[in-house]
């Protein structure tokens, strides 16, 4: 026998041969002699049937070469090997694992993707160290309750197999940082999901969901999910809840309305194509501060909010195949908008030709039409079938989508029959915009324990009520293109207020009111005439996020003004200042906070 081992030895062929009875192609001596030294063996894509029983031995056996050289050199120390730590077996023709996979339990990476894999074994529980287990691509249709007591396994890989539920204990794996479940025929997510407070990725698109378990807003460290091409008809409310969330991918789907995202403050990217979502209001959009990516391609969008002016980091809006007739000239005001798609939509009121020049020269056509706004003076539409006090008043509006409107009327006051019409009605959202107001309706007081949203943008307003002041649950106002020098003092009693608009007035002085409302996350105050700013009172504003001031008379920007690291926004363009310069401030917010910040008198 040991004659028969040192002829192998001889015949530089021998690691190669195929051994008697051993299924498929044999595994090369030198790729496990390999692996005895690193802990690493690849054995993909070999047409392994099997994998042969010596791979699941290898950190047992004696090996060969011991029997055959009793003098070593250092690198022949056989009983110095290291455990298989990484194993390989992607790409192959297995169709199922032994339970000798215990008897490697030094393993932190499983590879079996691209088989042909019915099952997986329950011997997997014994893995205690494993750390990635990748059996995608394969024929599962279960997964065995053992592989829940994987407590290490951080990246878990399903995606392309045949699984239609998950065992309930799937919360067990708590250190699951990853998990990949797409393209499977999954109906239901166990609620215990919400144990999984590690998880960063969770892939679940192309199953059979037609709801999301409420639990799921317990991931609190979950950065990325996608639902894309499911059956869902509605996001639980919950999912707003998801702090850490940055992009979620919701498309095609069944989708009628979009959910509102308050706590969603770091969301960068937000895919919604291909449902049949009608309506996109302020509410959905004014938490959006980080947003730089939103597709609605596909759906049945026919306008498109002023409020779309929020989201100033907008890199790319898609809006491909929607009813959309006219675009909000505000839109032009998105310094950061790259691309803007609008093909398939019936927008009459563009010329082609400037649709087809590019989203540059649409953003400049829009700008340039910002000034010179003609607002028609018409009611809504009067039918046989309308009373004529209600020729102006869209009940629908009030009872359905809590809103009250009158807007682009060139109106000089509001009449009383539009807040007659609220009678028991709780309105959420007060939009007076694009009319003649002079001052502001003292009536809107009588909503003061519901309002939450006001438009009264693009009038000639010169000063602010008392009566907004006393509307405490206040979020978001926007008092845009008006002819305001100031803000009452009194505004400080809204202590819920998160936005306010101040584009196109005419402020010299920054307001100081607005650095005693520590609820505000966005200041938008350009293309006004303010000449300075104190860093000191803005860092203090820890829930601000976004400023905009551009298009003022700022001649310095103060370096302490790089302590506000909270800004994740900050636009300073088309002001008289010197430093920091153009090429600075094209770089974005990150880097010219760190430019002010070196600065600063040491």
């Amino acid at each position: 026998m040991a004659a028969a081992r040192r002829g192998r030895a001889g015949d530089p062929r021998a690691g190669f041969r195929r051994e008697a009875g051993e299924p498929g192609p044999a595994v090369p001596q030198g790729l496990i002699r390999a692996a005895r030294k690193s802990g690493q063996l690849n054995l993909a894509g070999r047409d392994l049937s099997e994998v042969p029983p010596h791979v699941w031995r290898i950190n047992l056996d004696i090996p060969e070469e011991a029997h055959q050289n009793l003098s070593f050199s250092a690198a022949d120390r056989w009983w110095e090997q290291t455990d298989l730590t990484k194993l390989n077996l992607a790409s192959n023709k297995l169709q199922c694992l032994s339970e000798d996979v215990k008897l490697l339990p030094a393993l932190t990476v499983l590879d079996v993707h691209d088989n042909q894999l019915t099952s997986i074994p329950s011997a997997i529980g014994f893995l205690e160290n494993l750390q990635k287990l990748n059996v995608s691509h394969n024929k599962l249709k279960n997964i065995p309750q053992e592989l829940m007591q994987l407590r290490q396994l951080k990246s878990l890989f399903l995606q392309h197999n045949e699984l239609s539920h998950l065992p309930d204990g799937f919360g067990q794996l708590i250190s699951l940082e990853e998990l990949d479940l797409s393209n499977n025929q999954l109906g239901t997510i166990p609620s215990s999901f919400a144990s999984l407070t590690s998880l960063v990725r969770l892939n679940l698109a192309d199953n059979q969901l037609r709801n999301l378990p409420t639990e799921i807003s317990a991931l609190k460290s979950l950065k990325q999910l996608d639902c894309t091409k499911n059956h869902l008809e509605t996001i639980p409310s919950e999912l707003a809840n998801m702090e850490a969330l940055e992009q979620l991918y919701l498309r095609k789907n069944k989708l009628q309305y979009l959910p509102e995202f308050p706590s969603c403050k770091l969301l960068k990217e937000l895919h919604v194509g291909e449902n049949q979502i009608e309506v996109l209001s302020a509410e959905h959009l004014k938490h959006l501060n980080s947003l730089s990516v939103l597709e609605l391609r596909d759906n049945k969008l026919k306008s498109l909010p002023d409020e779309i002016t929020l989201l100033q980091g907008l890199e790319r809006l898609d809006l491909t195949n929607n009813d959309i007739s006219s675009l909000p000239y505000a839109l032009g005001n998105l310094p950061q908008l790259k691309l803007l798609a609008l093909e398939g939509n019936p927008l009459r009121a563009i010329r082609r030709d400037i649709l087809q020049k590019g989203t540059q020269e649409l953003l400049k056509y829009l700008r340039s039409k910002i000034q010179d706004i003609t607002i028609p003076n018409e009611e809504f539409p009067v039918t046989a079938m309308t009373l004529p006090s209600e020729s102006r008043i869209n009940i629908h509006a009030i009872t359905a989508l809590k809103l009250l409107k009158y807007s682009e009327k060139q109106a000089a006051v509001i009449p009383d029959e539009i807040f007659n019409a609220v009678g028991n009605n709780s309105i959420t959202a007060v939009n007076f915009s694009k009319n003649q107001l002079k001052e502001i309706p003292k009536r809107i007081v009588e909503l003061k324990e519901s309002a939450c949203d006001v438009n009264l943008g693009f009038n000639k307003l010169s000063s602010i009520s008392l009566e907004v002041c006393m509307l405490h649950k206040l979020t978001h106002l926007d008092i845009r293109n008006n002819f305001l020098m100031s803000l009452p003092e009194e505004m400080g009693a809204l202590t819920r207020l998160q936005i306010i608009n101040l584009c196109f007035n005419r402020f010299k002085i920054f307001p100081n009111v607005l650095y005693r409302i520590p609820t505000l996350e966005t200041i938008l105050l350009s293309n006004n005439q303010v000449g300075s700013i104190d860093p000191l009172q803005i860092r203090e504003m820890d829930k601000l996020c976004t400023l905009d001031l551009q298009n003022n008379d700022l001649l310095q920007v103060p370096p302490e003004l790089g302590n506000c690291v909270n800004l994740r926004t900050l636009l300073l363009e088309g002001n008289p200042f010197r430093t920091p310069r153009a090429a600075i401030l094209a770089k974005g917010t990150a880097a010219v906070l760190e430019y002010l910040r070196s600065r600063i008198p040491t």
